[in-house]
């Protein structure tokens, strides 16, 4: 008596790293406007539900590849131009800031905040009672927040700690920006 066995060979399952590279390659075709909203959502579930790498590659088929040299070229023009309002925006209302004079070097610091006691004190909600306060050391002047709610920010990075500012920083207190300038010369007798 003879048996015969019969072989099955099965595929190899894709593996996660297989799957979120074609969900990586979906998202992409969906942002460029390739692929409708529906018909992202169905190939997403195919994705997740595919038995197979060939399955899988079936989903990008139309996707992968489709975009040549000068179709890259053209989005990376079209996505700079496109930034450029908001760039001009920015450095218009950067310009336009207030100017905020640096003091002349004392031995005390100057106290920020909407405390009646401060130094400079800035009467605005987003503003703490003891928000900030700037101090010489070595010639160079540096801004320490302290403890405020909404922050202190130099050049658009918050002030963890001690930072040094320079003449034309743009310093923020809360929801107040300015520009810093340093005291004129006085010409000499």
């Amino acid at each position: 008596m003879t048996s015969s066995f019969e072989s099955h060979t099965y595929s190899a399952r894709p593996s996660d790293a297989q799957r979120d590279r074609v969900i990586g390659v979906l998202r992409d075709g969906a942002a460029q406007g390739k692929l409708s909203h529906d018909t992202f959502m169905r190939r997403m579930e195919l994705a997740l539900v595919a038995r197979s790498p060939e399955e899988l590659s079936a989903l990008t088929a139309d996707l992968a590849g489709s975009e040549g040299r000068w179709s890259r070229r053209l989005l990376k023009v079209v996505g700079g131009v496109s930034g450029f309002p908001g760039r001009v925006r920015r450095v218009w209302r950067t310009e336009r800031l207030p100017r905020l004079l640096l003091p002349v070097p004392g031995p005390y610091p100057l106290l920020i905040g909407r405390d009646p006691g401060s130094g400079l004190r800035l009467n605005h909600e987003s503003v703490s009672r003891l928000h900030a306060e700037l101090t010489t050391r070595d010639g160079r002047w540096m801004l320490r927040d302290l403890g405020s709610t909404n922050g202190t920010c130099v050049n658009g990075q918050r002030v963890v700690g001690v930072v040094r500012v320079r003449e034309g920083d743009q310093v923020s207190f809360g929801g107040m920006s300015f520009r810093l300038t340093a005291p004129a010369l006085e010409p000499p007798a």
